[in-house]
């Protein structure tokens, strides 16, 4: 049993107390909890704390646990994915200038399957929806983190090489195993949902997906994996700051173009993304160029081509082996329709092929 909470209604005054790390006078005489987000991965709730002398101490905390639904609860195990968020925050979070909730504890257990983290509480603040994309000036926020993750971390051999970050050495094998699975779930939920020119981009993505599994490109950062408007938080304590990331179970090392062509393709929907796709990414280049990192041309767009499938990919197999619910549907039907576009309109699969 772990030796800390996973479920919200397990928290106690006196384990936020000792989170906190508080050796004041005053003492808190209640807790209590209300779910918050739409993550299927994990559950996450916002605690208000009554303290019997306030002061200028928090009133509110959020926190994240372990998935109630065991399918979600097996799969986030099997990946690693509580395991490498709680990592995250312990060590890479300080080391990167993307804004990320600052972190009053982070525990896991030795097998990965419970953990807790606990956060300053970033509200008010608005959840980024990618069912209803966003406004051209969020865009270019995202853009902006999306670079303040990439940069710090760029060739940074002591991040590239953390022992927690390292994937199993048969983990593509093993995804590229279960994926015609996957694919067969999606034909059968979404093949009459789906545009039949989309659904062919995903049927082509499944018939070479141990091309697309075992790319091994040396990585270039640290990625996000899931940068997707859902996973953003916008005007943040009121309007103070006007972003913060969420959600780090997918960090990876790997092509910073993962994470570029997964938000333009899947994160912003088509209008946006074709009224603006050469600003937004004339904007992170911009941006990288002033951490030093600059991109051949020719390579820039094809790994952006490329990336565009990490979409199509994720929302294939997170719907095949996370819980099912109405939005959980409508959301992977959008992220596969807006990376699909994206990947018909640049030839991505050809791309792949290309480099592969």
């Amino acid at each position: 049993m772990a030796e800390f909470p996973t479920r919200p209604e397990e928290v106690t005054p006196t384990w936020i107390t000792e989170a906190l790390d508080y050796s004041g006078d005053a003492a808190i005489e209640q807790v209590s909890w209300q779910p918050i987000g739409t993550g299927q991965v994990g559950d996450s709730a916002r605690f208000a704390l009554e303290w019997s002398d306030p002061g200028t101490l928090p009133a509110t905390l959020a926190g994240k646990f372990p998935a109630a639904d065991e399918t979600s609860r097996n799969t986030a195990a099997l990946f690693g994915l509580y395991r490498k968020e709680v990592e995250f925050y312990r060590d890479f979070a300080p080391r990167l200038d993307v804004r990320v909730p600052r972190t009053h504890a982070a525990c896991v257990d030795d097998e990965g399957r419970d953990f807790i983290l606990l956060f300053e509480d970033l509200g008010p603040a608005r959840g980024g929806n990618q069912l209803e994309s966003c406004t051209l000036e969020e865009a270019r926020h995202a853009v902006r983190q999306a670079a303040a993750l990439h940069g710090p971390s760029w060739n940074n051999v002591a991040m590239l090489e953390a022992g927690w970050i390292q994937p199993p050495p048969d983990l593509g094998s093993q995804i590229a195993a279960l994926y015609p699975q996957a694919h067969a779930i999606w034909q059968e939920r979404y093949g009459d949902l789906l545009e039949p020119e989309l659904m062919q981009v995903c049927n082509e993505l499944a018939e070479n997906c141990d091309l697309w599994f075992h790319r091994g490109d040396p990585p270039q950062c640290i990625i996000h994996g899931d940068f997707r408007l859902d996973n953003m938080l916008f005007d943040i304590r009121d309007g103070a700051e006007p972003i913060a990331i969420l959600d780090w179970q997918t960090v990876a090392t790997g092509n910073a173009m993962t994470d570029i062509g997964y938000f333009l393709g899947c994160g912003i929907g088509d209008d946006l993304r074709r009224a603006h796709e050469t600003e937004l990414l004339d904007l992170y280049r911009a941006e990288m160029d002033a951490r030093g990192v600059t991109f051949d041309d020719a390579e820039f767009w094809q790994d952006y081509r490329i990336g565009a499938l990490h979409g199509a990919s994720t929302a294939v197999f997170s719907a095949a082996f996370v819980e099912r619910t109405e939005r959980g549907d409508r959301n992977f039907l959008s992220m596969a329709r807006g990376a699909c576009a994206l990947a018909l309109e640049h030839g991505s699969i050809a791309a792949l092929k290309e480099r592969y």
